[in-house]
């Protein structure tokens, strides 16, 4: 009995692209500890003919790490010319995530449900360190007290002093995480402010986000996390269409 022949595009979609296969080829090396942080690729020669691919499949695979943060490229020739491993993930995290956001606009309830979950554990760990510096976040909060800011303004600083309480909380990957769904953030936070009595609302956030302070510094882990739930529950019910 004769067999249908698979069509051209499934045959395509079966077997890697080569500069994926570049890919899984560094992600292997770096797994098994062949490559770390600090150490160079191998040449994109090397590369190429030990895996049977073009050249310039090579150079797209390394484009590809560069963006993700993973890879730091250097033109010439010498000792200190290719492509070196880094360790930057929170740069490439935060962009996927924001491109993600970009591309799919993620329902509102999602992105205050992962709120709710990030920021509950910033606000714990926080908590249990007593000499954390909190100057960034602070100085937000300073700079949100000026009288003449207006509210899309305002809670564009909101957005940041959430974000640069993940960052002080030292969790690189919940960092990046706040830091990619900040563009979400902002466009709730400041989309819904028509629904709010602002002057009302905007002495309400400040008090909020200065109890938010003294709950760390006190170091009550439980006050913390009840005050963070609180404070962006509050808001997302206040903004919601249904509300």
């Amino acid at each position: 009995m004769s067999s249908e022949p698979t069509p051209p595009d499934l045959l395509i979609a079966s077997h890697p692209r080569a500069w994926e296969q570049v890919l899984s080829k560094v992600e292997e090396m770096m797994v098994s500890g062949e490559l770390s942080p600090g150490q160079r690729l191998p040449g994109e020669r090397t590369l190429a003919a030990d895996l049977g691919v073009g050249r310039s499949s090579v150079r797209e695979a390394l484009r590809v790490m560069e963006a993700l943060g993973l890879l730091k490229a250097q033109t010439g020739s010498g000792p200190n010319a290719g492509a070196m491993i880094v360790s930057r993930p929170t740069g490439g995290m935060t962009m996927l995530m924001r491109m993600q956001v970009a591309a799919h606009g993620f329902p509102v309830s999602d992105v205050v449900q992962t709120r709710l979950v990030l920021e509950s554990e910033v606000m714990r760990t926080l908590a249990g360190q007593p000499t954390v510096d909190l100057t960034t976040a602070v100085e937000l909060l300073d700079s949100m007290d000026a009288p003449t800011l207006t509210a899309d303004e305002f809670l564009i600083l909101d957005a940041q002093f959430h974000v640069a309480m993940a960052d002080a909380a030292g969790n690189q990957v919940i960092a990046a995480m706040m830091a990619g769904l900040r563009a979400s953030i902002e466009s709730y936070v400041v989309g819904g402010v028509d629904r709010l009595a602002w002057p009302t609302t905007c002495t309400r956030l400040r008090h909020e986000h200065r109890g938010l302070i003294e709950a760390v510094t006190q170091g009550d882990a439980a006050l913390a996390q009840q005050r963070i739930v609180g404070h962006i529950r509050g808001y997302y019910e206040g903004v919601r269409d249904d509300a």
